[in-house]
């Protein structure tokens, strides 16, 4: 685990912030080869500065209001210093989504091919992005109470709270599921789907791997049945993505089966 990469002055560069950046040069660079070839590929350079925007917005209210709101409504001023870290990738995904949906529309593209093709280049974003979450030491686990896991350094929120307790690897875990759904994803294009289905088949795994990972995760607060935010959201993406699947597939069902009415 390393924080800060390197120092340039009194300026500090950290991991995060890196690997972040990397992550999402890749996912940009693998959309576009994905994109090839279809009328997508011209807007996904100039949507990006949108999703982006609705991402990091989204990403800050829900890691607020979701994951430390004790301390935020203590410290409201301190909700926009989001340099200071604090950000959940499931808001960033939505508001990513949203922010995607909204241009989708003003240019009046298709926002389910669209999502279909972008899927798995998200998911491979994610993976990276996991790799920022452990180099700054966030996303942890909870105490394995056994021999093995991970032992973060002084400094670092992990050890703030559990001390050198040896940590489930959760973060690590999550990125090498997402690593899994890409491959399925990417073998999965492959084949004819109703528009939209692809990428919902993203959502309901990511969500599966996501929900059940966060039993292991020691940095959330729990609710209702000791479920965490992360768990309440991945259950709810799966049971709306399962309902817009039985709606997509009927829908395009429906047009097949349709008979042209002589003029």
């Amino acid at each position: 685990m390393r924080v800060v990469l390197f120092t340039i002055g009194n300026y500090e560069v950290h991991s995060y912030g890196v690997v972040v950046a990397l992550a999402v040069l890749l996912a940009l660079g693998v959309a576009r080869y994905l994109a090839e070839g279809t009328l997508y590929k011209e807007h996904i350079g100039n949507m990006l500065p949108y999703v982006i925007a609705g991402a990091i917005l989204c990403a800050r209210i829900w890691h607020v209001f979701f994951f430390q709101w004790g301390y935020y409504s203590e410290h409201p001023i301190e909700i926009l210093y989001i340099g200071q870290g604090g950000i959940a990738i499931q808001g960033a995904l939505i508001g990513g989504f949203a922010a995607a949906l909204f241009y989708t529309r003003k240019h009046r593209l298709s926002f389910w091919k669209l999502a279909d093709l972008l899927a798995p280049a998200i998911v491979l974003g994610q993976s990276i992005g996991r790799i920022a979450c452990f180099l700054n030491g966030d996303a942890y686990g909870s105490p394995t109470g056994l021999g093995f896991g991970l032992v973060y350094p002084e400094g670092s929120m992990a050890h703030d709270v559990y001390g050198s307790q040896p940590l489930w690897p959760a973060e690590v875990w999550e990125g090498q599921w997402d690593l899994i759904v890409f491959v399925i994803l990417i073998l999965l294009r492959n084949k004819k789907w109703p528009s939209g289905v692809l990428f919902l088949i993203y959502n309901i795994m990511y969500s599966f791997g996501r929900f059940n990972l966060e039993w292991l995760r020691g940095d959330s607060p729990r609710y209702a049945f000791h479920w965490t935010a992360g768990q309440w959201t991945s259950f709810s993406v799966i049971a709306a993505s399962l309902c817009l699947i039985v709606f997509l597939v009927q829908r395009d069902h429906k047009k097949l089966n349709e008979v042209p009415v002589s003029p």
